[in-house]
């Protein structure tokens, strides 16, 4: 049977509900969110909690069940894919380390968003100055203006008449 060693005992399964609590602990931790935080925002997600379900969830003997609707919900909270939220979670990290892990991810992502909207802002200028070249010099300046350094304004309009930021 699946879980059973031929000595006797047991394997601990790789995708467990039992992993996904200590999930939702480790998570909730990382993130600096209370029990109630967390039952608000899994109730915002589509499926209402309460903070005493999420305790259960956490530290209950017995452990309250999750179904499949507070798992999938528990993903979007955390923004997390299901198959992850059901890993054991990593050995040898502690909440310290976590916690500086997930600030670099949600800055590399913001950083990235950020580039994008750049990389468009800088194309629909270059289109624009393109369809309208006498608007050139007025763009450039006011580039200068906005940004009150002249080196960085140089950047951005270097940027501009390459047609794009990438």
């Amino acid at each position: 049977m699946a879980g059973d060693r031929a000595d006797g005992g047991e394997v601990p399964l790789l995708y467990s509900e039992g992993n996904v609590a200590a999930r939702v602990a480790l998570e909730r931790e990382v993130r600096g969110w209370s029990t109630t935080e967390l039952a608000e925002r899994v109730t915002r997600a589509g499926v209402k909690m309460n903070q005493t379900a999420v305790w259960r969830i956490e530290n209950g003997t017995p452990r309250r069940r999750i179904n499949l609707d507070e798992a999938l919900a528990f993903t979007r909270v955390f923004e997390l894919p299901l198959e992850e939220l059901m890993s054991p979670p990593l050995e040898g990290l502690d909440i310290d380390s976590r916690r500086l892990v997930q600030e670099a991810v949600e800055a590399f992502y913001e950083a990235r968003d950020a580039r994008d909207r750049l990389h468009h802002a800088v194309v629909a200028i270059a289109d624009h100055i393109k369809a309208h070249p006498d608007s050139s010099r007025a763009i450039h300046e006011q580039c200068l203006r906005l940004m009150g350094d002249e080196r960085d304004a140089r950047t951005l309009s270097n940027d501009i008449a390459d047609g794009g930021h990438y």
